[in-house]
């Protein structure tokens, strides 16, 4: 195989570059379906949206085990709705 030239070497990188960028593209964006899937079985409607965009970005931004530990170590307190009895 003859060896590239400057010029089909960068056009070369450039479009491998491209393609991983799009593999990396599609790799996230199965992996945030897959979580959003999970959002399914859980009660999030009980959440205002903001209230539930915040609590992702804060969990995220601090790491899952940091979060976990963090929400584990609150306390529980009594739910914001009591329970209606008939």
């Amino acid at each position: 195989m003859p060896k590239l030239n400057d010029r089909d070497r960068l056009a070369d990188l450039e479009a491998r570059q491209t393609k991983i960028a799009e593999e990396i593209l599609d790799a996230r964006r199965a992996l945030r379906g897959k979580y959003a899937s999970s959002l399914s079985d859980m009660a999030v409607e009980k959440l205002s949206e903001k209230d539930f965009r915040e609590l992702v970005q804060h969990a995220i931004r601090l790491g899952g085990p940091a979060s976990i530990t963090a929400l584990k170590g609150i306390a529980p307190t009594a739910k914001s709705q009591p329970e209606k009895r008939p």
